[in-house]
């Protein structure tokens, strides 16, 4: 069963820089239904490879729904800038785990990642925390 076209709101989370993190990702259908939610605590992590994690979480949730496209929602500017192309990865952290989401997205017939302020991602965030709040118990 195809999902079609798929919205994923992505956050990571890191308290501290390293600190303990967790990742979310919330994936929504066309009629803004949440489809799944994916979480992970990281352990100890930057917030940027928290980012990149919780991209990977959604991305290889939704080839596994079979999504044909998706559109990313992320707070993550960074992020958003080097899947673009305006920025480069030079961290050597990041550069594996965006080469798995470019592989993860090759999955997918298209693929779009949007900013958005922080203020507009908040379930993301709260999910990303949740992750960190239920690794720490």
């Amino acid at each position: 069963m195809k999902a079609g076209h798929l919205r994923i709101h992505t956050d990571g989370a890191a308290r501290g820089n390293p600190g303990p993190a967790g990742a979310a990702a919330l994936l929504y259908d066309d009629a803004g239904n949440c489809v799944a939610e994916e979480t992970r605590y990281l352990g100890t992590a930057t917030n940027n490879v928290a980012e990149y994690q919780a991209f990977l979480l959604g991305l290889e949730r939704a080839v596994k729904l079979g999504a044909e496209s998706v559109e990313v929602v992320t707070d993550s500017e960074l992020m958003a800038r080097q899947w673009s192309g305006e920025y480069r990865v030079r961290n050597k952290a990041l550069k594996p785990l965006y080469e798995r989401a470019r592989e993860a997205a090759k999955r997918i017939g298209s693929i779009e990642v949007r900013h958005v302020r922080r203020g507009e991602n908040t379930a993301a965030d709260a999910a990303a925390n949740r992750a960190i709040d239920g690794g720490m118990d």
